[in-house]
Formats: structure tokens, sequence, C-alpha cells
């Protein structure tokens, strides 16, 4: 017997080109903050001026605001609110990848509430105040597919005053529409492909090794295993391949709808919070055969790991070896074998700090894993990672 609960308010548009109809929609408000990242490919692949242009269809006035980093800060999301209010915006439109839908959604909450984002974050140096006031409303339309950012509630930004890389969240973060086309995706190079979807894998295969985990859950995440595991090598060998990142884009939103990430993702946020510019799948790639090794050895997750072998192709699949040889090579297909901890800046001695700090930021649920884990297991884990 299961007891869940399951809420979901996007309206998504799924397919190639469906940003051409962006000006078709019921947008929420006269006037758009757009936000997109410092990088300019946007501009650069031509997806802003088409962004603005259905704006325009759609009688829309917009601002734009281009500061976001990798990693968004506090100041990233100060500085968006600043923007909006001064500007006179009434919602706010995400045109970009994970970072960029993140920084956004808390610009729309920090617009209409005062004091700091902090003051609201549930970390160790978190205010763990509730917002007074719903965010303005969101509409994203993501360019990877990895984060799956616009589906969900949540959003992970950086402190560096206190070393805090974690997630906030908030019901009215929930954007009104999303916008999934793949086509925005064809532009993203081989490695940040290969980092983004092996994000999106982790959130699904987290998801199945969770014992938390129901059958809505597993519905969306062995989906997403599926389309991943056969679709993601694809993109990263040929980026032009449409049908590749149409499976990459839809698996990413999959194993959005129901994320119920682990210890894994905690991990990772601590050591993005020590090293901002490590790349969040970048990192959880780092751990990944460490951490799930950890649990294949032990016979922890037996039924979860076959189901997950199953799904990535493997034929007669048994249990966590046949996962870890398929884990193996999806990394060794998708380029991503030679990331290593020590390539990062990240050092051993390092490492001793890591377990505290996996109580003190905001990442999977710490009481998900297949085994309760204590700090001597993460350092251990971090430790086996370490290369």
């Amino acid at each position: 017997m299961y007891s869940f609960d399951f809420f979901n308010p996007v309206k998504a548009l799924f397919g190639a080109g469906r940003l051409g109809s962006l000006h078709e929609q019921s947008l929420p408000g006269k006037k758009a903050l757009v936000v997109i990242s410092a990088g300019g490919s946007v501009r650069r692949f031509g997806y802003l001026d088409k962004t603005l242009g259905e704006l325009d269809l759609a009688g829309v006035g917009h601002e734009v605001f281009a500061q976001i980093r990798a990693n968004p800060t506090v100041q990233n999301v100060a500085d968006g609110a600043k923007a909006a209010q001064e500007g006179g915006c009434d919602f706010v439109v995400a045109l970009g990848g994970g970072s960029v839908m993140d920084c956004a959604k808390c610009i729309a909450l920090m617009a209409t509430n005062p004091g700091k984002l902090w003051d609201y974050s549930l970390s160790a140096h978190g205010g763990k105040r509730t917002p007074e006031h719903d965010a303005l409303p969101i509409v994203c339309i993501t360019t990877s597919a990895g984060t799956a950012s616009e589906v969900d509630i949540g959003a992970v930004i950086s402190n560096d005053e206190v070393q805090e890389k974690s997630a906030i969240f908030h019901p009215s973060m929930f954007p009104t529409l999303a916008v999934v086309d793949s086509d925005l995706t064809l532009s993203v190079p081989p490695e940040l492909t290969a980092w983004q979807g092996m994000d999106a894998f982790f959130h699904a295969s987290e998801t199945v090794i969770n014992p938390k985990a129901h059958p809505m859950a597993l519905m969306f995440a062995l989906k997403a295993v599926e389309l991943i595991a056969h679709n993601l090598p694809v993109a990263v060998k040929d980026g032009s391949d449409r049908e590749a990142r149409f499976n990459m884009s839809l698996a990413n939103s999959l194993a959005g709808y129901y994320m119920l990430c682990t210890s894994a993702h905690t991990m990772e946020h601590v050591m993005g919070s020590f090293h901002p510019d490590l790349v969040h799948g970048a990192g959880l790639v780092m751990i990944a055969k460490a951490y799930y090794g950890f649990f294949a050895e032990r016979g922890a997750a037996e039924d979860s790991m076959r189901s997950l072998a199953t799904a990535m192709g493997v034929a007669n699949a048994r249990g966590g070896d046949d996962f870890m040889q398929a884990l193996s090579s999806l990394i060794e297909q998708v380029g991503c074998s030679g990331l290593t901890m020590s390539g990062s800046g990240i050092t051993p001695e390092e490492l001793q700090l890591y377990p505290a700090k996996v109580h003190e930021v905001i990442g999977g649920d710490i009481t998900a894993d297949p085994l309760p884990l204590t700090d001597e297991d993460y350092l251990e884990i971090y430790r086996r990672a370490f290369a």
C-alpha cells in the first residue's frame, strides 16, 4: 500500500520548434524580465531575439537581465530582483539552462519579498523564514537537458560568503509555463551535453534507489533512465541528431516530475560549496561509482539496481553488479570517465571537511539512501571517489 501526493501545476509545451508558439499562450503579465546568462550564447544563437519577438507578438513588454553566472549566487538574485522592481516587471521569463532558470525563480521570489534570499534558506546559515508573498509568475524556456528546473519547485543557489550551495523551495516557484523546445539544445557542446544529461540521469537513478520511492515516481524515473541511456551517447557524439536531442529533453523533464534525490545530490552540493566553478553534473559523475558502489557491494539495493540495469538495456539483469557495469559503460560512452576531483581543485585534505557540511546544505534527502550513512561512510565514499 502506498500513500503519496502529486502536484505539478506547470503547463509544458514539448517538441521541436515549440518556442514559436509562445505568443499563442496566455502569458501571466504585461511586462517580463527576461533573464539570461552572462555568457551570451542565447544571443549568439538567436534564441533571445526569437523569444523577444514572441513576446512582442503577444503584446508583452520586456527588459533583459543578462548577469547570471554558472552556479548563480545570492547577489545575482538580489540584482535581478532589483531590476524587476525598477523595471515594473510583473513576471519573469527564464531563457537558458539550469543556472538561469534557478536564478530566475529566486529573482521572482525576491522581487516580492523583503530581505535577502538566505533569509528564506533552510540551510545551516539560512534564516529559515517563510516568504510573506508569492513569487512573480515564472515562464521557463529551457536551452539544456539536465536540471528539469522548468517543471519543478526548487532552485539551487550559492552563497559564497558562508560556503553554502543549497536548494531553495517555495510552492509559488513552480513555473506557470515551460517551453521544452529540443531545437534550443542543438547548440550545446558535447562536454556540456554529457554533464547535463548525466545530471538528469542521476535525478532518475537516485529516485529509483530511494526506499521512499513509489510507483508514480518510478514510472517517471525508469522511463527517463531508459531514454538517457539510449540517447545521451548519441547526442554527445552527434549534437545535430534531433531525435536524440528531443528524447533527452523529454527525459530531463520526466526525471524532474517526481525527483526523489538521495544524499548523492547533497554530497555534490558540498563539493560545489567549496568550488563554485564545479559544474553540478560533472561533480555527480565524479562521485557516482563510489556512491552507488557502496550500496552495490553491500547488496542494499539489488531490486532497484536490477530495474535500473534493465532500463539501461542490460538483458537478464540480476542486480547491483549489472547496474555498476552499465553505469561505468554509460560514463565512458559520454566521455566522462576522465573527470576527477583533483582536476577540479579538490584536495585530499579538504575531504575531511565534507561530511559535516552534508548536514548543513540542502540537496537531496540524506535520510533516503538504501542504507543509512554515517559521517564515516560519507568520508569513505568521498575518498574512494577521489582521483
